[in-house]
Order: structure tokens, then C-alpha cells, then sequence
């Protein structure tokens, strides 16, 4: 479904899908406002949340035109197509589509379609790889064939498309755009005429949307990133280069979660909304405030000051808690804006089921602001809460809520999805009873209680004879 922000800009539909890719073996998602892969270790939520990753940096956004480089701004001589193109773009009463681009500006948009540098070095990049080969799917066999799609539309309309097969060594890459896409309406009014420049703002707006990710890692990378960063600058030294072996990589994740941390910088502040949900965040999990010291002359340095404390730790010295949080306090109160995606791996990791299920609340807000949210889970108390938050929306819906609620959300916009080992991913539909989530959830629990009864009925047995003795 398509996502609005509270400025009116809406999110094209993203469906994707792949097989034989790492551990999976099938799997077809649309990208929701609010986004869930759940299930087994290993089974390949990461590998899919990198994915997406890697599309969308392979295309600078999934915006409603594919726009790989900065063709517009190429010194070109103006041909008569051109020339007739413009003039229909500043046509009053009369839509302006895709097909009446100037035809060497579409052959430019299409080109990287065919060519599988651009994306495959982005998958390397973000997996840490030698070869696009090593994605196959984990089996012995050799006739398995790795294939990527990547669907893009909006409402009932088709507006691109692309998709990458592979088998060992060869891979080919496929795409096209909907010739009959609008890219400015007929009553569209500008107050200047438009030029070859301004056919940029046809394909993305005044700002295309970012993604961002925050790696499973990243508590880690709060405690010890001084240590890393004092690392880094001594390799790059001469002697440093020397000593290093050159053979120790990182993901282009995490690769982009330290340069982000590296530049931190909250004079460019997020909006008020991403600041207030950012303070709730602090407020009421945190229980204290994330502090940012620059230096004169340094990178930042990142504190924890816990409430009503007139002292604030080191990361180091906070608690697992703060330091799997403090990136996401950051990156909202900092770098995220209305309309930007986020990936969040395990964002229950290190909290207590409270907790948990007041992430399951920060998430929901960050919808209702139009933030898109993809997670990755393995927390039944964070499932639970977010089928109650879609069991109110429903309700409001209906107009029955006894006040209004400050957090909801709706059936339509939550997708969860169920990785399993050897088994295609599944989508968990919502129920009004079970929630979303998966049914093995519900096995493991069965399972721990009947060992229970079983143990009690033992323990009780012996009670009763030690009695009779």
C-alpha cells in the first residue's frame, strides 16, 4: 500500500521478490509502512533486509522514474526533439508522459537496465563478497539459478521494473519503465518556464526519500567506536597500510552505520515530529537522555545521562539496553525525516518484554508520521504489541475507541513475513485472534508447557507418596 507522509508526498509500492538468494529459497514481500520478517536464525531476514538495501542505493530511491546517475545536468547541444519536448512540458492543459521524454534521455534512464555492474557491485559491497556466485542459494546443487525482481507502482498502475539472473559466474540484468507514466499533469501551472534542468524535478520531486540501516552490530559499535575510529586513522597511515593485511572487510551496512556516526551532526536537526518520538523514545525506555560531545578538534562522542543524574556514561559504561538504543535515539533525533526509510535489525535485542513492547509503540509512531519501517524480530512480546496496535486501529475504524488514540495501526499497513529453514517465505495474514505471529511460535509454547505439566504431575506424584509414607 502506499505510504503518505503528513507533508502529502506519497511512497511508491515496492514488491520484490528472489529465489535460490543466500538461505532462501523463495520469497515474494510487499514493503508496507511497517514491515516484519520473523523466524528461525539463519534463515534469511537478514539477507532480504540487505537486499532492499542494496536496490535502493542501486537506484538512488525507488522513485516513480529509475534514476541511476545525473544525466540532466550534462552539457548537451539541444536538438529539435528536445526542443518539441520542452515545449509540450510547458504546455498548459496538456499531461506530459514518459514517452515524451526526448528519446536519447530514455535510452539514458534504460541503459544501466542492461548493465549488471551498477547493482551487482552493490551487492558485493553490502554482503562483503568476491563474487555475485556466492549468494546462490546454501545447497550442493549447481543448477540452481539466483533471480532478483524489484516491481515499483502506484495505486492500479505499473510504474518500473527490474530484475537480475544468475547462474556461477553469469549474470544478466533486465528492465523497463511504463512508457505511459505521467510526469506532470495537464493542469499542472509552473510560474517559470521549464527547461532541460528542471526535467529533473519530473522523476524525484524536490527530495528524494533516504533509507538508512542500523545493523544488529550496532550496540557494539556505540561501546567501541572510539577504539575503531583510532584504528582506522592509524591504518591509513603509510606504516599502517604496511602492517595491515588487507584482507579484513566490513558490510557496506555497517560500512554506512560508522560513517554516519563518524559525521554525526545534530545541527541538522530531524522535524519536530522525528524530535518529539525521539524524546518519548528517551523518556519512557531509556529513562535518561543521549548526550552529543564534539570536541574542538575530534569525531563525536556519545554519553548516556540517566534521569535526574547530574553525571552522564560512557557507553561503555551503560547498559546493553542504552547503547542498542542510543543509535536510534540518534539517527531519529538527527538524520531521519518524514518520508525516509528504516531498517532496524532486532530492535528488541537487550530489552526487557517492557520495553519491548513500548519499541512495538516508537515503531507505530513512526509510521503515523510516514517513516516506512522495516524490522527484523525475533520477539513474540514485540508481535504481540503490534497486533494490539493494529487490533485499535481496527477499532477506530469502527469509531468505538473511548478516546483517541495517540498510537495505531491498520491491517493494511503491517506485512509480516516468515522465514523458515528449506521452506519458502511465507506472509503471516493478521487474525483478530492470533495477531501476526507465526505458528511455530505457538508450537515452541505448547511444547514448554506440556514439559511443564509433565514435570508437575512427577513432582506432584512424589509429594503425594512421601505423604503416604
Amino acid at each position: 500500500m502506499m505510504q503518505k507522509t503528513k507533508d502529502g508526498q506519497q511512497s511508491p509500492n515496492i514488491h520484490i521478490a528472489v529465489e535460490n538468494f543466500g538461505p532462501i529459497e523463495k520469497a515474494s514481500i510487499d514493503l508496507r509502512p511497517l514491515t516484519v520478517f520473523v523466524g528461525e536464525s539463519n534463515t534469511g531476514k537478514t539477507y532480504l533486509s540487505a537486499l532492499v538495501y542494496a536496490l535502493y542505493r542501486t537506484f538512488e530511491g525507488f522513485s516513480r522514474v529509475p534514476w541511476l546517475h545525473d544525466v540532466i545536468l550534462l552539457l548537451r547541444e539541444i536538438d529539435t526533439e528536445t526542443l518539441e519536448a520542452l515545449e509540450k512540458l510547458n504546455t498548459y492543459g496538456q499531461s506530459f508522459r514518459f514517452s515524451d521524454l526526448p528519446q536519447w534521455l530514455q535510452a539514458d534512464i534504460l541503459r544501466d537496465f542492461s548493465n549488471p555492474e551498477p547493482f551487482g557491485d552493490e551487492l558485493k559491497r553490502c554482503f562483503n563478497l568476491d563474487s555475485i556466485a556466492e549468494l546462490i542459494q546454501f545447497t550442493d546443487s549447481k543448477d540452481n539459478e539466483l533471480n532478483i525482481s524489484l516491481k515499483v507502482s502506484e495505486e492500479n498502475q505499473s510504474l518500473w521494473n527490474f530484475e537480475m539472473k544468475g547462474s556461477g559466474a553469469d549474470i544478466s540484468v533486465a528492465g523497463s519503465v511504463n512508457e505511459d507514466i505521467i510526469l506532470r499533469a495537464e493542469d499542472a501551472i509552473s510560474e517559470k518556464e521549464l527547461n532541460l534542468e528542471d526535467l529533473a524535478t519530473l522523476f524525484n520531486g524536490n527530495r528524494v526519500p533516504d533509507f538508512y540501516y542500523l545493523p544488529a552490530p550496532r550496540g557494539g559499535i556505540m561501546e567501541t567506536h572510539g577504539v575503531i575510529l583510532s584504528s582506522l586513522v592509524e591504518s591509513a597511515t603509510r606504516v599502517g597500510l604496511e602492517r595491515s593485511s588487507g584482507n579484513a572487510t566490513i558490510s557496506g551496512m555497517i560500512a554506512d552505520f560508522l560513517k554516519q556516526i563518524i559525521n554525526y551532526d545534530e545541527r541538522h536537526l530531524s522535524s519536530d515530529e522525528m524530535n518529539g518520538i525521539a524524546k518519548v523514545l528517551e523518556d519512557e525506555v531509556l529513562r535518561g537522555e543521549i548526550e552529543v560531545r564534539r570536541p574542538a578538534a575530534g569525531y563525536p562522542e556519545f554519553r548516556y545521562r540517566p534521569q535526574k543524574s547530574e553525571q552522564a556514561l560512557r557507553m561503555s559504561q551503560s547498559s546493553s539496553m542504552v547503547s542498542e538504543l542510543a543509535p536510534l535515539v540518534l539517527f531519529l533525533r538527527g538524520i531521519v525525516q518524514l518520508g525516509d526509510t528504516l531498517i532496524i535489525e532486532e530492535p528488541e535485542a537487550h530489552l526487557h518484554p517492557a520495553a519491548q513492547t513500548k519499541i512495538a509503540l516508537i515503531l507505530a509512531r513512526l509510521v503515523r508520521v510516514g517513516v516506512r519501517v522495516i524490522i527484523t524480530t525475533h520477539s513474540d512480546w514485540l508481535l504481540e504489541q503490534i497486533g494490539n496496535l493494529v487490533r485499535e486501529g481496527e477499532v477506530m475504524k469502527l469509531g468505538k475507541n473511548k478516546a483517541e488514540p495517540t498510537t495505531w495501526l491498520t491491517k493494511e499497513e503491517v506485512g509480516a513475513w516468515w522465514f523458515h529453514t528449506d521452506e519458502p517465505v511465507k506472509e503471516i495474514p493478521f487474525d483478530t485472534i492470533e495477531g501476526i505471529e507465526p505458528k511455530d511460535y505457538y508450537d515452541v509454547a505448547e511444547e514448554l508447557h506440556n514439559d511443564a505439566v509433565e514435570f508437575q504431575q512427577h513432582l506432584l506424584n512424589e509429594e503425594e507418596f512421601s505423604d503416604d509414607e
